[in-house]
């Protein structure tokens, strides 16, 4: 196929290049450096089924040609709000992204016939009051809360890419990303995968907010790359969380990852962060073994270890 992957240069979209080129498909990436990095996709420089725009896919987008199918992953993702790319430094981008965006590439798919995939997330459920978190569940979000642009954006992606199956017959699926790790991260995403390692490898203590009870579960890249692509070859329609079910808590998973590190300095309590933080997040996976035959296989301590050649790259401890 001839696929057109959108945020090519992020951390997810750059791992969905690798592996459809390696799968034997022609790849377009498009991204407009907002939050994707171009070391990201600089080893495809040369791949000759590789080719590159740098567009915002919030304006009109056009590729020459035919397209088969349409991957949609352009959207601001960190939820720091000290860092340039995030969505509270970007919210006016990020809902742009997922409404103006989204409607761009379904426009697209439905001239091209295209088969269009939509890079959806867990933060649609907003801080759950259903545990685990499955499909069927429609959340508990604030619309008007601060991390409402991104949870929103992504709700009315969901809702516009329903909107042009029932109607245009355009063929969709949509993946409810759930955390995700490994190498290509940005180092300075405020997530809790990023900012524990990274404090490790420097030798300082880990920063946990308020007692750490609150939970994630961490899905390694590698695993949820096969998620999203089985789904591309899917005939499925309606959304599929594609993570990791096995919970820990935020301390835990600071414990674990002091001691694949041997890191020494220990751990930080500092006062929890804003209340609409998720206390509890863990999918259901129950579709995604169903309809695709798909669980993720590598375990925490093999994924840290192998993320943490990238992390030690990047702070210039390599």
């Amino acid at each position: 196929m001839r696929i057109l992957i959108t945020g090519a240069a992020g951390f997810l979209g750059s791992h969905l290049s690798d592996r459809l080129l390696s799968d034997g498909h022609e790849v377009i990436g498009m991204d407009n450096f907002v939050t994707g990095s171009p070391d990201n996709i600089a080893h495809l420089a040369d791949n000759e089924n590789f080719s590159f725009y740098k567009r915002d896919v919030s304006n009109y987008i056009f590729v020459p040609g035919k397209v088969d199918a349409i991957l949609h992953f352009a959207s601001p993702a960190s939820p720091n709000p000290q860092s340039k790319s995030g969505y509270f430094n970007l919210p006016i981008q990020t809902m742009k992204a997922g409404a103006l965006g989204t409607h761009n590439c379904l426009g697209l798919a439905r001239a091209q016939n295209a088969k269009f995939l939509l890079a959806s997330t867990s933060e649609i459920y907003g801080d759950p009051e259903v545990h685990p978190q499955p499909e069927t569940y429609a959340g508990n979000v604030d619309p008007v809360g601060t991390r409402a642009v991104y949870d929103e954006a992504k709700r009315f992606a969901e809702s516009l890419t329903m909107a042009y199956h029932r109607f245009h017959n355009v063929n969709t699926s949509i993946v409810r990303i759930f955390n995700t790790y490994g190498p290509r991260m940005d180092l300075e995403d405020g997530r809790a995968l990023p900012n524990l390692l990274k404090q490790a490898l420097l030798g300082e203590p880990l920063t946990v907010y308020g007692d750490g009870a609150q939970t994630r579960s961490f899905c390694y890249v590698d695993d949820l790359v096969n998620g999203i692509v089985k789904l591309l070859y899917s005939e499925e329609h309606y959304p599929v969380n594609i993570g990791n079910p096995t919970e820990m808590s935020v301390l835990q998973f600071a414990q674990a990852i002091n001691k694949i590190t041997e890191n020494k300095a220990g751990i930080t309590y500092v006062d929890a962060r804003s209340a609409r933080d998720p206390q509890r997040r863990r999918p259901d996976i129950t579709r995604a073994h169903d309809i695709l035959q798909w669980e993720p296989k590598i375990e925490i301590e093999e994924g840290i270890r192998r993320t943490i050649p990238f992390f030690k790259q990047k702070l210039g401890l390599a």
